[in-house]
């Protein structure tokens, strides 16, 4: 079983997938890479806030999102900056309401947006995500 906080051995995205059990984990990945024609990097961050082992999903250099394995679940980080605020905030009212509240709790910082995602299974929020990262790519 995958440690995800021992940074001396690099999991592979099977490893992670099983330590977060159920296909949720993998769907999102191959979706990510199929959608968007990008690869993942399996990173360890050291930084305090969350530490551990993590998917970096690239488009081009440009980050599309981060993903934080959990057990029995993952987070997805998705950044909204300056360059996606407007057209995110006019898609939030047809967006599930759990991700309208996560984007207005989430406090602004030098114009950005961290959203922390939690995914649990394929509902409107997963529907929900996959729309921000559309914005994220054509920007």
């Amino acid at each position: 079983m995958m440690d995800r906080l021992d940074q001396n051995h690099c999991p592979s995205l099977l490893e992670i997938g099983e330590y977060v059990g159920g296909p949720l984990f993998s769907q999102f990945c191959e979706e990510v890479m199929g959608r968007y024609q990008c690869t993942e990097r399996i990173e360890f961050s050291a930084c305090s806030m969350e530490k551990g082992w993590n998917v970096k999903f690239k488009k081009s250099g440009k980050a599309l999102c981060t993903v934080y394995p959990r057990e029995g679940y993952f987070t997805a980080m998705v950044v909204v900056g300056r360059k996606e605020k407007e057209p995110v905030e006019a898609i939030l009212p047809s967006c599930d309401s759990r991700l309208g509240e996560l984007y207005a709790q989430t406090r602004e910082g030098n114009g950005q947006r961290w959203l922390m995602i939690d995914l649990e299974d394929r509902d409107g929020v997963y529907r929900d995500v996959f729309r921000l990262l559309d914005i994220r790519a054509s920007r």
